[in-house]
């Protein structure tokens, strides 16, 4: 403490502190911090900085080869589909708030394939855009495990 305020302080500063009356018990050291908890001044402030924390994948770069081994994938699918085969699809979906998205594995019956709209339907699962396709895996008609 600074000397000059300890001089002009000497006579309380050695007191004993005084306890509250009966009637006003004291507060938990809970309620005493909530009162400098932060003051949540603007309105939707703790969920624009949650979005901002969120993570969100980058879209993987697939290899020419992966390319072409999932080409392959889709025109056997393609040559099959009516037999509603099921199939272990790995996506990209973009994410609508921010950059980048999350790569999503599922596994539905695969219904058709619209080539003009270049999606894939399933019977529970959403059409997938095929563009956003990064990996098929089924076990077709052909005999053969396309993974």
């Amino acid at each position: 403490m600074d000397p000059k305020y300890e001089q002009k302080y000497r006579d309380i500063i050695d007191l004993p502190h005084r306890e509250p009356a009966a009637r006003h018990p004291r507060m938990t050291m809970l309620n005493r911090a909530a009162q400098f908890a932060p003051f949540a001044a603007l309105k939707g402030y703790e969920e624009a900085i949650g979005e901002t924390a969120r993570f969100t994948d980058m879209r993987p770069e697939l290899s020419d080869d992966a390319k072409e081994l999932l080409d392959r994938k889709l025109v056997i699918l393609t040559a099959e589909i009516q037999s509603e085969p099921t199939v272990t699809i790995t996506y990209f979906r973009p994410d609508e708030r921010k950059s980048g998205g999350a790569c999503i594995t599922f596994s539905d019956r695969a219904l058709r394939l619209d080539a003009e709209k270049r999606l894939l339907y399933f019977r529970a699962h959403e059409p997938i855009p095929l563009d956003d396709m990064l990996d098929i895996d089924a076990e077709l008609h052909s005999g053969a495990d396309e993974s």
